[in-house]
C-alpha cells in the first residue's frame, strides 16, 4: 500500500520545512510514504529546500497556474507513481501532519473514497467571526449541492483513494476544494470527514487575500459545478418561476377584461410583461432540457476519460515495474 502526500507550493521556502517534518513516514497499514511537491511557479528556494528535505518527487510549472491546476497536476503525478492513497495538504503548515493516519483510516477500512479534514473552524483563533460565518455558510451550500455531510468544505487537508482520484476532473481555475466535493457527491462516491488539528498561522492566506473576490469566485464555482450536474433542476425551476409569474399577470389582465374593457385598457402593461415572462420562462425550460442532454453526453465522456486514465496508469505501472 503506497501513500503519496502532495503539497502544492507557491513560494513556501520558509514554511515547507515545518510542513515536511510534520508528516509521518511510518503509518500502520501503509508500506511506503512518499512526498510530492507541486512547484506552482515558485520564485524563491522552494524546490531547493524540498530537495534538501528529501522530497522524492517534484512537479514543476514554468509559471504560476493557480491552486486548482497544481492540485490536479499533483493527483495525476501521484497516480502515475502508483499511489494507492493520495493525501493533499498545504505548504504553509496549516494542517497537523500527524493527523494523516486519522485522515486515511476510513479509506484503509474501505468505508470511504474521499475523506475531508474538519478543522472545526469555530476553534481557530486567527479566523475572524465573519470568516467563520462565511465558512459555515459556504459549507452548508456545498452540502446541499453535493448531498454530503461535510462540515468544512474549504479544507484542503483531504485524502483520496486511487479510484476517487481517477474520477476527479478539476475544471475550475480558482480552487478545487468546493468543486471536487460537489463532483464527488454527484458521482455517488463515499465522502466522509474526520476532525483534524491545525497549527498556528505562519502566514496570511493567499487564496482569501480579498474576501469579496474569494466570495465571488467561490459562488461562481458552486453554481457552475452544480449546473453541470443538475442543469434540468436549475433551468426548469428558474423557467417555471418566470412562467408562473407571467401567467399570473396574464390572468390578472383577463380578470380586468371581464370587469370591463375600460379597466382592462388601463392594464395593458400587464399583457406586455406577461408576454415577456412567459416567453422567457419557456425558453429557459427548453435550455434546461438541452443542457440536460449535454450533461448526459458529459457523463459519457467522463466514463471514457476514466477508461483512458486507467489504461494510461496501467501502462505507467508496467513501465515502472520494468525499470525496477
Amino acid at each position: 500500500m503506497k501513500l503519496i502526500v502532495q503539497i502544492p507550493c507557491l513560494n513556501e521556502a520558509e514554511t515547507l520545512p515545518a510542513t515536511v517534518r510534520d508528516i509521518p513516514r511510518q503509518i500502520a497499514g501503509i508500506d511506503v510514504v512518499e512526498l510530492l511537491i507541486i512547484d506552482d511557479g515558485c520564485t524563491d528556494r522552494t524546490v531547493e529546500v524540498a530537495r534538501e528535505l528529501g522530497v522524492e518527487h517534484i512537479v514543476r510549472f514554468a509559471g504560476h497556474r493557480g491552486l486548482a491546476a497544481a492540485f490536479a497536476a499533483g493527483l495525476d503525478a501521484a497516480l502515475r507513481l502508483g499511489a494507492d492513497i493520495i493525501v493533499n495538504t498545504d505548504g504553509d503548515n496549516q494542517y497537523a501532519g500527524a493527523d494523516i493516519p486519522r485522515l486515511i483510516a476510513p479509506i484503509l477500512a474501505g468505508q470511504a473514497d474521499i475523506v475531508i479534514g474538519d478543522r472545526q473552524t469555530d476553534s481557530i483563533s486567527h479566523f475572524s467571526p465573519l470568516k467563520k460565518s462565511l465558512q459555515k455558510l459556504g459549507s452548508w451550500v456545498v452540502r446541499r449541492a453535493s448531498h454530503t455531510t461535510i462540515p468544512d468544505a474549504t479544507s484542503g487537508f483531504r485524502a483520496y483513494s486511487r479510484e476517487a482520484a481517477l474520477r476527479v476532473n478539476v475544471v475550475s481555475d480558482f480552487s478545487y476544494t468546493l468543486e471536487t466535493i460537489i463532483q464527488a457527491g454527484q458521482q455517488r462516491l463515499a465522502v466522509t470527514h474526520v476532525p483534524v488539528r491545525t497549527n498556528p498561522q505562519l502566514r496570511p492566506s493567499r487564496l482569501i487575500s480579498r474576501l469579496s473576490h474569494y466570495l465571488y469566485r467561490s459562488s461562481e464555482t458552486i453554481i457552475r459545478i452544480y449546473a453541470m450536474y443538475e442543469p434540468l433542476r436549475i433551468f426548469v425551476t428558474t423557467g417555471l418561476i418566470l412562467f408562473l409569474a407571467g401567467l399570473a399577470l396574464a390572468l390578472r389582465y383577463v380578470y380586468f377584461m371581464f370587469e370591463g374593457a375600460g379597466r382592462a385598457f388601463g392594464h395593458v402593461q400587464s399583457v406586455v410583461m406577461a408576454g415577456v415572462l412567459l416567453t422567457a420562462g419557456i425558453q429557459i425550460i427548453l435550455i434546461g432540457i438541452l443542457a440536460d442532454l449535454i450533461a448526459i453526453n458529459r457523463r459519457l465522456l467522463e466514463n471514457v476519460l476514466l477508461r483512458v486514465k486507467r489504461l494510461e496508469m496501467g501502462a505507467a505501472e508496467e513501465e515502472r515495474r520494468s525499470d525496477e
